[in-house]
């Protein structure tokens, strides 16, 4: 990544379990690559109750409970999901503008969630399922770092810049 500039991120999404049953892969990624986010890593796979647990760390547990973790761990190991590390300017920013809000119900039509899914979390609640909301986004620059290396290796990760990055962002 160009260290150079500040403004060039790259950020984690990742596409849980119901995005890929629902057969949303493509659309999804679509919509990143059409704002002009460059793809540097991308995999397919079924995570572990560790890897579950290290990306949703204690910090949620501090914040929403420890249940609520529970819940989110088991959505997660729940069926595969695919790893993306999406690098441009201020990426995390961006994606989580795009995601939309957590709670699908809620969420802004035109976003990624609020297009594609309406579970709310009483309904979760009701169920005591994790919230299936399709997407998970880093909340920010710093988050992404340390989420990209939950998922990726180093060698996982591309450095590139196709034709269309070097005319609108270099």
């Amino acid at each position: 990544m160009n260290n150079e500039n500040e403004t060039i991120q790259r950020t984690l999404v990742l596409l849980k379990p119901d995005t890929l049953e629902r057969g949303l892969v493509g659309e999804v990624i679509q919509r990143f690559e059409k704002v002009g986010l460059k793809i540097v890593g991308m995999k397919m796979v079924w995570p572990s109750e560790e890897t579950a647990m290290k990306h949703y760390t204690e910090d949620l547990a501090i914040r929403r409970g420890e249940n609520v973790r529970k819940l989110m761990v088991e959505m997660l190991v729940s069926g595969p999901v695919i790893a993306i590390a999406l690098e441009g300017i201020e990426a995390a920013e961006l994606v989580r503008k795009m995601v939309g809000g957590t709670e699908p119900k809620t969420a802004a039509p035109g976003t990624i969630r609020g297009d594609y899914s309406h579970v709310s979390y009483k309904h979760a609640d009701a169920k005591s399922k994790g919230i299936f909301n399709l997407i998970h986004a880093s909340g920010n620059a710093e988050e992404a770092v340390q989420e990209i290396q939950v998922w990726f290796d180093a060698s996982e990760l591309h450095e590139f810049s196709p034709d269309y990055v070097q005319k609108t962002i270099i």
